[in-house]
């Protein structure tokens, strides 16, 4: 799913900055072209945003390293 992420203006109640996010997809219209739609669009303080990512970029480092350990297994059965 793609995302397009830009600063949010700025709210004197919120000094702190913020982002939008448009998570986006892609469909097809009723000609059968691909056309990009907006699924949802979250707001959060670019902290958050930037514990969120640090979190999921872990996440995503940890599976990383257990399916190259699972390929190493299966190589080693395979000879």
């Amino acid at each position: 799913m793609a995302k397009v992420i830009a600063e949010k203006a700025s709210n004197v109640t919120q000094p702190e900055k913020q982002v939008e996010i448009k998570h986006l997809r892609t469909m097809k219209d009723e000609a059968g072209k691909d056309v990009t739609v907006v699924d949802r669009v979250e707001s959060k303080s670019v902290d958050n945003a930037i514990a969120s990512a640090e979190a999921q970029l872990a996440s995503a480092e940890a599976r990383v390293t257990e399916l190259k350990a699972d390929i190493a297994e299966y190589k080693k059965i395979k000879g």
